[in-house]
């Protein structure tokens, strides 16, 4: 073989390591990227969503303050029981971004929170027609009823922030 065509095959399997390694190269960015851009849709709709349920729950708590004295404020209470509702709402539309960027550890722990704050909510609404009412025979059962469900609803929404940091590699941040 004479040294020009030896030359020209050196060259030609030279480009083509060069361009494998390149290929390689530009794969593993584009997926360090993808990888990326995903964890940071994921971090803004759980840091979404657990902001409106914060939201949510200080509206609820405003409902429940204002029915622990002894004749409340009927049109206070509804005025509060809207808030709620409105937040609740915000914190359902949230919670639909959570269920579409998963995974299903997150999902899981989302539907969690989802049941105790409708159990929760499901007990101040029935104390807000109990005071409509001028019923007070279960205030009192059910104001610590709802100091319960609201524990079980903490420890939920805890569970969420154990979940979503798990998946985004924040493991060590436990809120």
């Amino acid at each position: 073989m004479d040294a020009g065509l030896a030359a020209l095959l050196g060259a030609a399997v030279g480009s083509l390591a060069t361009l494998g390694s390149a290929m390689v190269t530009g794969r593993a960015a584009a997926r360090s990227q993808f990888v990326q851009w995903r964890r940071q849709h994921r971090r803004d709709a759980y840091a979404n969503y657990l902001g409106a349920v914060y939201d949510r729950d200080v509206a609820l708590d405003a409902v429940r303050d204002a029915l622990r004295v002894d004749r409340p404020d009927m049109r206070d209470v509804d005025q509060k029981m809207d808030r709620f509702v409105a937040q609740a709402r915000d914190a359902h539309r949230a919670a639909e971004l959570v269920l579409l960027e998963g995974p299903p550890s997150v999902v899981e722990a989302l539907y969690g929170v989802v049941r105790a704050a409708a159990d929760l909510a499901e007990v101040v609404r029935r104390m807000v027609r109990d005071a409509h009412a001028e019923d007070t025979s279960r205030k009192a059962e059910d104001t610590a009823l709802a100091a319960e469900r609201e524990h079980l609803l903490y420890q939920a929404v805890k569970g969420l922030r154990t979940a979503a940091a798990d998946v985004l590699g924040d493991s060590g941040i436990r809120l």
